[in-house]
């Protein structure tokens, strides 16, 4: 028989660990990887952080003339809090690395992606514009300033 010695916090942290695991929590690398896999099915092509961060500084004006961007409300860095142009709502941001939440549930993203994609573009966006988006804002974990 070997005889090993672990440090009490290396056995707490790798029980921790494994608890959580074990619950089935969803991690963002999970959910975004599934909603891709998604994107890719319904024919997009390779995915671009660039053309993403492109969607998501692109200006759109209604037919009334008011203009429209996400980063109306979600502002230019995605690791930074938005504010809901109507109602003055604090919007968590975006990165993952600051919102651990984000891109952790498949459904909550495709509906925030139908929601704000109608409000910004006027109609859905195409599964090659969510993954763009997506992978932008992913990209923004590894982003400095």
């Amino acid at each position: 028989m070997v005889n090993v010695k672990i440090k009490k916090s290396s056995f707490w942290i790798g029980l921790c660990c494994c608890i959580w695991m074990a619950t089935g929590q969803t991690h963002a690398s999970d959910a975004s990887n599934a909603e891709f896999a998604q994107f890719s099915a319904q024919g997009a092509g390779n995915f671009s952080a660039a053309q993403g961060k492109t969607n998501w500084n692109t200006v759109v004006v209604s037919k009334e003339g008011e203009k429209r961007a996400c980063v109306t409300c979600h502002g230019t860095d995605p690791k930074k809090s938005g504010q809901h142009a109507t109602t003055q709502k604090t919007i968590e941001p975006m990165a993952s690395s600051v919102n651990p939440e984000r891109f952790t549930d498949v459904k909550k993203m495709e509906k925030w992606f139908k929601r704000n994609c109608e409000w910004r573009w006027f109609r859905e966006c195409t599964a090659q514009e969510k993954g763009d988006i997506l992978k932008y804002l992913m990209n923004a974990n590894q982003e400095t300033k």
